[in-house]
């Protein structure tokens, strides 16, 4: 397994991902992705088992506290110097669940924030999901502003 940050050409293996990760009304497509890649490919943490994407972790950098849903449709919103490196998507394909890979990228993409000076870490989740983030040192801050896909999240900040 190894880890890399992504480029144009790992686009459709990340949409095809997504596809297979999240519902429909969820999931960002391909499109959306390759304006992502065009304006924060150094954001998109992917591991790979030789050379089949098993896991990656996407998100942008901003200067705004809370994640909003506006962030996942307007790349042009990265902020390079931002404080906060908001995480998108977590994703892994179905046969390499439960193996510790997202841990892995999450892991990689905290030590990134850190060593790029930022102040911090969001990411929205569903309930279940709350007890995972926490085990990383996300605390949950209530449920989000956000209702992307139609649903109730939980934003979950990790303050360094």
């Amino acid at each position: 397994m190894y880890i890399r940050t992504a480029t144009i050409e790992d686009l459709d293996a990340i949409a095809q991902m997504e596809a297979e990760c999240f519902p429909p009304t969820e999931a960002a497509t391909a499109a959306e992705f390759k304006e992502r890649l065009e304006h924060y490919a150094d954001h998109f943490w992917l591991m790979f088992d030789g050379d089949l994407l098993i896991a990656f972790v996407d998100g942008f950098v901003t200067n705004q506290k809370d994640l909003t849903d506006d962030m996942y449709e307007k790349a042009e919103l990265h902020d390079e110097n931002g404080d906060w490196q908001m995480i998108f998507g977590v994703n892994t394909i179905p046969e390499y669940r439960r193996n510790g890979y997202a841990g892995e990228l999450i892991k990689r993409a905290v030590d990134d924030a850190k060593r790029q000076g930022r102040k911090g870490l969001v990411l929205t989740c569903k309930d279940k999901l709350v007890h995972y983030y926490a085990k990383f040192g996300f605390k949950d801050e209530g449920v989000s502003e956000s209702i992307h896909g139609g649903v109730t999240w939980n934003q979950m900040r990790l303050t360094f």
